[in-house]
């Protein structure tokens, strides 16, 4: 474990997929404010330039990795260059897709498609990136969850099953890893006012249901996740690995 002060990320590789914006983002800047040097990632290059030349108008460490986690080639292209970088210690696994339809509606290609990005690209990502973590002894893996993958609801079986898929993978990683020095642990998210939530977000129904659903009873803001991503990033959480954090204003223990 790195002499480092509690919080402190000075001089750390960090990798946050689908990190131009977003909750991505919003984790970004905070490891960036605690000395990472961070990787911002998405498919869209000109938007990862966006954002790291906002992180480094901050004076933050940052760099663009822009690559799809679904493509094999691609990926070993960016663990090659964040190897010559002196290699990751951090791997935040955020990059997810939503397709909510019922369960007759899905084909074989749609369900694999999703399972692509949101359970074989992370599984992948971290097997890349204990590579890189195992030789130095230390070592973070944070995986983005969600409540879906702790409760369900009707006509989202596919992504419940994917992220109930990244809960389990976050518990054996752990078992597997532990002993190479590197944490595996996962956030769930609840509702977040993000882009791809901005219709429910507007939607006065879905707030209402928060408001009695929820034991704080509103959206949360992404800036109010990044602190959880820190704490398992960071020497902080020097004795806690496989487990699943929810960030849900009190969601799945209510009701």
């Amino acid at each position: 474990m790195p002499d480092l002060p509690p919080f402190d990320l000075s001089g750390q590789n960090a990798l946050i997929t689908g990190s131009s914006d977003g909750l991505g983002y919003a984790a970004a800047e905070l490891l960036a404010q605690a000395g990472a040097h961070v990787w911002i990632n998405g498919r869209d290059s000109a938007r990862c330039d966006a954002a790291v030349a906002k992180l480094q108008a901050a004076d933050g460490k940052a760099f663009a990795l822009p690559f799809d986690v679904a493509n094999e080639d691609a990926t070993d292209t960016a663990f090659a260059t964040l190897a010559q970088a002196g290699g990751l210690s951090i791997l935040v696994n955020n990059v997810g897709m939503r397709d909510r339809r019922a369960l007759p509606a899905f084909t074989r290609d749609d369900l694999r498609r999703l399972m692509d990005v949101d359970l074989i690209a992370p599984f992948r990502l971290a097997q890349r990136s204990a590579a890189q973590m195992t030789p130095r002894g230390y070592g973070r893996i944070v995986n983005i969850s969600s409540i879906a993958g702790i409760i369900a609801q009707s006509g989202d079986a596919a992504y419940t099953s994917a992220k109930a898929g990244i809960n389990g993978m976050t518990k054996a990683l752990a078992a597997e890893l532990g002993p190479q020095g590197i944490n595996v642990n996962a956030v769930a998210p609840g509702y977040f006012k993000t882009a791809p939530n901005a219709a429910a977000a507007a939607d006065p129904a879905v707030t209402a249901k928060l408001q009695t659903a929820s034991a704080l009873g509103r959206w949360g803001e992404p800036a109010e996740l990044a602190p959880a991503i820190l704490f398992l990033a960071s020497p902080a959480a020097s004795y806690v690995t496989g487990q699943i954090l929810a960030v849900d204003g009190g969601y799945t223990s209510h009701y």
